[in-house]
């Protein structure tokens, strides 16, 4: 157990917290870095799974309640945790039920239900058509929300989003009341929703698909896939955060690192990837250290070299000094 987690336990919100989760389910010192795309991140002081809608507003409300700082952690991609970790509670979102409604064509999921495979292959194999398109994109139903997860069709013509099949979702609002709220609330734009600005929950969410031909979805599943495979690293064995800057209409943020000549450039265990410039890749024990320095690099050489200053897409999470003893 670190320092941190030692002085919580002495505060006695652990054992607050403990008696409000289970002291079985609540753990102390758990490193963030398996549980994130990046493979990268300091231990969490605390740390509790949610295994169901039920769990998980449980454990946000007992957090706020004790004044607990917390981060609600999904499938961990677009995300840099510091090298020391997270000060307060992680909640990993691990609700992951889903069912289908043949007579209305909708498809209910808790918001931890992975997109892909697992809710996408099942829509599919029920005939229904809509999020085929979000195949190969590491999210979870809540992520998919929170960022209006999206595709560039493989054509180019156009590109989709999450929002186009989006009904509804159960939320645990930031004033602590569940509420269902619709598409409206939400006010989604091009990697964006409401819940940049507010400190809303979704536990569980609604889409509202459409009959077709799950050969056909089947074809546009592999077009995609094909489409990431070419641009994008592996994560099995090239980690990353997906793109880490926003994008700059028009010109492209990748295309200015690449025009920088900084593919391949590595500082550590972390490189920009030659398949995607805007991506940097753990290479093997890559510290999150050495991820900000790249960043900062890319921004700097970028900007002398273009005009154009790069903002990051992805969170910094936690804490970026030294790794608690």
């Amino acid at each position: 157990m670190n320092r941190n987690a030692k002085a919580l336990l002495d505060t006695g919100l652990t054992s607050a917290l403990a008696d409000a989760l289970g002291p079985e389910r609540l753990r102390c010192g758990v490193p963030l870095a398996p549980y994130t795309t990046f493979r990268i991140g300091g231990p969490a002081d605390l740390f509790f799974e949610a295994r169901t809608p039920e769990e998980l507003a449980r454990a946000i409300t007992v957090a706020r309640q004790l004044g607990l700082p917390y981060f609600l952690l999904g499938l961990g991609a677009n995300i840099l945790v510091g090298d020391g970790g997270f000060r307060g509670l992680v909640i990993r979102n691990a609700a992951r039920a889903f069912r289908i409604h043949p007579a209305t064509h909708r498809l209910w999921a808790a918001s931890g239900a992975i997109v892909y495979p697992d809710v996408i292959e099942a829509a599919v194999a029920a005939g229904l058509s809509g999020l085929e398109h979000y195949v190969g994109i590491p999210s979870t139903v809540g992520g998919a929300l929170w960022q209006n997860l999206h595709f560039l069709s493989p054509d180019r013509s156009r590109t989709m989003f999450i929002e186009e099949v989006f009904l509804e979702a159960e939320l645990l609002t930031a004033e602590g009341e569940r509420r269902t709220a619709g598409r409206d609330y939400f006010r989604f734009g091009y990697d964006y929703s409401v819940l940049h600005e507010r400190d809303d929950i979704v536990l569980s969410a609604t889409f509202q698909l459409a009959p077709a031909d799950p050969a056909r979805m089947r074809a546009v599943m592999a077009a995609n896939l094909a489409w990431r495979r070419e641009r994008h690293p592996p994560l099995e064995t090239e980690p990353s955060a997906g793109s880490i800057f926003k994008k700059i209409e028009g010109i492209g943020a990748g295309r200015l690192i690449d025009q920088c000549g900084l593919k391949g450039t590595r500082i550590g265990g972390a490189e920009i990837t030659h398949r995607h410039a805007n991506i940097i890749v753990n290479r093997g024990g890559a510290t999150a250290a050495d991820v900000r320095a790249l960043i900062a690099l890319a921004q700097e050489v970028v900007e002398r070299e273009t005009g154009y200053r790069l903002e990051p897409e992805i969170a910094f999470v936690g804490d970026f000094g030294p790794p608690p003893a």
